[in-house]
């Protein structure tokens, strides 16, 4: 692990994951990755020079074929605090609700399959992007467009 951080010039600072949320019939957009044959939220790490919403709007195309527009920040969450695998970085995670605009299913670089799921029928995730619990909380946010960004 030492080696992963030699690297690093200045102050060390957690990465930043992107993940775009976008609902169609009440149901969640996921993407099977090729990584781990698991689903997730398409995204995936910040670019340098894009912002959040951008890299939300070019992970979602990349990995789905799907055009959306950014809509509203959902949750940053700590992912030390949500029962993900552990990993040697401390990793923010950004879930960006996007509305669906264009485009057409198809899988990318990255991904298998390209599927919307009803919240009683979520696929094996994988854990090390989204977990069951964060899908749920997605759903919340359809089900409450009020409720209001959650922060760890």
């Amino acid at each position: 692990m030492e080696l992963s951080f030699a690297s690093e010039k200045g102050y060390a600072t957690p990465k930043v994951d992107i993940r775009g949320v976008v609902f169609k019939e009440n149901k969640i957009l996921l993407v099977r990755e090729k990584a781990d044959q698991a689903w997730a939220l398409p995204g995936g790490w910040a670019d340098i020079s894009y912002s959040p919403s951008e890299v939300a709007v070019k992970e979602i195309e990349e990995e789905s074929g799907y055009i959306v527009t950014p809509k509203r920040l959902l949750a940053v969450m700590d992912k030390k605090f949500h029962h993900h695998p552990p990993e040697p970085y401390h990793v923010y995670k950004f879930f960006i609700e996007c509305e669906l605009t264009g485009g057409e299913a198809k899988s990318g670089l990255e991904t298998l399959e390209v599927g919307f799921f009803n919240r009683n029928d979520i696929p094996l995730l994988s854990l090390e992007r989204n977990t069951p619990e964060q899908i749920q909380t997605m759903f919340q946010f359809l089900d409450y467009p009020n409720k209001p960004v959650i922060i760890d």
